[in-house]
């Protein structure tokens, strides 16, 4: 992976590791409604006035929303609309750690759904066992945190997951010319106006808390207007499946935050397995080896139908 694959990893691996805190904070003043449709208006009014004035190779805002609607709407739908509510809903009920931990099983389901989006890079045996220890890592933490909670919540959850895992695969073969600013904005936008309504029939009857305020500001700006848009440029640097091995780290990020701001004790459990999730980040996300064709290939003549938005030649 490259110098900018590895700092928008690590960017993207911080910056999504701490929303879960947030959103716990927030739900308790405030409806999941109101809490996602703060975060994405919040979100879209920053990146708005950008995305504007931006010229890119499919024209403006308006002519890309025009001319790619259908896979921008589809985006929209798996990656903010549906899997930010339920997420939200189901930290009423769950703790934020658990689930942060349940996330990270993105991977996992983005490897499997790759397959049948017709990716042809073979997974091979690096980043096989870059997963597989990614994956014990998550265990080795979920196993102690795994309390509370109901069918409904985790549900809601799993429900999440499988929209983090198709969203990329999506935005790599259908959005991949797109500019993320604009891509973004146009989401984050849409996902606003969903939850006006909703947000408005939830509005608190009295003034949320300092901290609550102080999360709303943190989800819209940070997690979701920077991180949206790195996350994005992430995929297009390094495909759709490793970009979605940062939900490895975000769970060890989660413990972290965990034990600096809530005084959560790091155990040689919690210690092993840090070392086991980032390990297996470095090996899940290394590069398949060189093609034995380097030739240029003409951009007429590339085709993207692979899942990580790679070309190859015909």
């Amino acid at each position: 992976m490259t110098a900018r694959g590895w700092f928008l990893f690590s960017l993207m691996g911080v910056v999504w590791g701490i929303p879960y805190l947030m959103i716990k904070v927030a739900v308790e003043d405030l409806s999941p409604s109101m809490v996602v449709f703060t975060r994405c208006a919040l979100g879209a009014a920053l990146l708005l006035p950008f995305a504007i004035r931006q010229r890119t190779g499919t024209g403006t805002l308006p002519h890309t929303v025009r001319t790619h609607w259908r896979p921008m709407l589809a985006f929209a739908c798996i990656e903010i609309i549906v899997p930010w509510f339920t997420l939200t809903d189901a930290e009423r009920h769950l703790s934020s750690s658990t689930a942060g931990l349940l996330i990270a099983g993105v991977p996992i389901v983005g490897v499997v759904l790759a397959r049948f989006f017709g990716a042809t890079e073979r997974l091979g045996p690096r980043r096989a066992t870059g997963l597989a220890l990614g994956l014990a890592g998550v265990a080795v933490l979920t196993v102690p945190h795994l309390t509370g909670g109901d069918a409904r919540s985790l549900a809601e959850v799993l429900l999440t997951v499988l929209g983090y895992a198709i969203a990329p695969l999506i935005a790599a073969r259908h959005l991949k010319n797109v500019s993320s600013l604009q891509l973004t904005t146009a989401c984050l936008t849409l996902a606003a106006l969903v939850y006006a309504v909703p947000a408005a029939i939830t509005w608190p009857t009295s003034p949320p808390s300092a901290e609550t305020l102080a999360s709303l500001a943190g989800l819209g700006v940070l997690c979701t207007a920077v991180a949206f848009v790195a996350f994005l440029e992430l995929i297009r640097e390094i495909g759709p499946t490793r970009a979605t091995v940062i939900t490895y780290v975000n769970p060890a990020v989660a413990v972290a935050v965990g034990a600096l701001f809530l005084d959560e004790a790091l155990t040689p459990t919690v210690l092993t397995a840090f070392a086991l999730i980032l390990t297996g980040s470095v090996l899940a996300t290394a590069a398949a080896g060189p093609s034995r064709d380097t030739r240029p290939v003409p951009w007429s003549a590339r085709q993207t139908s692979r899942a990580d938005g790679r070309v190859e030649s015909p």
